[in-house]
């Protein structure tokens, strides 16, 4: 079951503003651009309809590319009485979602950036190099269903892409030093046969690296999965794409807490925070990331790699 990272820190840190609530009963609009399973759109609900009345109440509008992650949160959601709408789409499409729902501008943005434990575990669509499921790795759904539609799949990379594309996706995106053998040995291993799941995968990239590595605290395989995923997906592409259009729909105020897991994510959320900061249209709320505590990481393994900036818009 998916634990929500970092859940309270990131929720006090995007309803911390002054200026958020201004005019007492001004209802707050909250964008969740990566719902997932729902914990923090779940934490701002539950916080918001404990203040006393005439204060400041929310309306959450819930982004997901997943739309099985959405069915599941609408079932959560229907006995919490909470002002949340859905919307079936990536969050760098916020600037699409905020005009259906003719908003002008909100109060806070958050983003959870990158795969959810639930996708990992349950999906059956290649996350996780322990299971024996089909190459997709894309965040969409309907391609488990419906693996011709249209949509860039793992599948189609590791049997048609030429050796020096994959061995810059798995180094660039990945960080895998071994990128060069890896890629090699994916262009052999498809001469005898095209790799269909995530064991024909594991097992090209277990016969090219050395035996040191097989055997180092991180699975040999875990890089290149994640490599590809970010392709699949485009992850880092949205990741810039959604940070600007979060900015964009902030009012003055607003502020935007984003979590990322890996050091390619962090490095742009930082960038792009510093960058505003530079321009004098924002403030950077915690200088440097919030990791999780002692407590968290006992309960939650995956929390390790986690961190989270918060930025406010001036």
């Amino acid at each position: 079951m998916h634990k929500t990272v970092l859940l309270n820190e990131a929720i006090d840190g995007l309803l911390a503003s002054p200026k958020q609530g201004e005019g007492g009963s001004k209802k707050l609009v909250i964008v969740d651009g990566t719902f997932g399973g729902g914990g923090h759109s779940a934490e701002i609900c539950k916080r918001q309809k404990g203040h006393a009345k005439g204060q400041a109440s929310v309306k959450i509008i819930a982004i997901d590319q997943d739309q099985g992650a959405l069915e599941i949160g609408k079932e959560k959601f229907k006995d919490l009485g909470c002002d949340i709408s859905f919307h079936n789409t990536n969050f760098r499409n916020l600037d699409e979602v905020l005009k259906s729902e003719k908003v002008g501008s909100v109060d806070g943005v958050i983003l959870d950036v990158g795969l959810s434990s639930d996708q990992l575990e349950n999906s059956g669509r290649g996350f996780s190099f322990m299971k024996d499921e089909p190459l997709l790795m894309t965040f969409q759904k309907s391609m488990k269903e419906n693996p011709s539609s249209e949509g860039l799949t793992a599948k189609d990379i590791v049997n048609n892409w030429s050796e020096e594309s994959l061995k810059k996706i798995i180094y660039g995106y990945g960080e895998e030093k071994f990128s060069g053998r890896i890629a090699r040995g994916i262009v052999e291993a498809r001469k005898r046969a095209d790799l269909e799941t995530t064991f024909d995968l594991v097992s090209a990239i277990e016969a090219v690296v050395p035996g040191m590595y097989k055997r180092s605290r991180i699975h040999f395989a875990t890089r290149t999965f994640q490599a590809l995923r970010i392709a699949v997906n485009d992850e880092l592409g949205a990741l810039s794409e959604g940070l600007r259009k979060s900015f964009d729909a902030l009012g003055s105020g607003g502020r935007m807490s984003v979590i990322s897991f890996h050091s390619l994510e962090d490095r742009i959320v930082k960038r792009f925070y510093k960058e505003k900061e530079k321009e004098g249209l924002a403030k950077i709320i915690n200088k440097k990331p919030i990791i999780s505590g002692e407590a968290e990481l006992k309960s939650n393994p995956r929390a390790r790699s986690a961190k989270l900036r918060i930025l406010e818009k001036k």
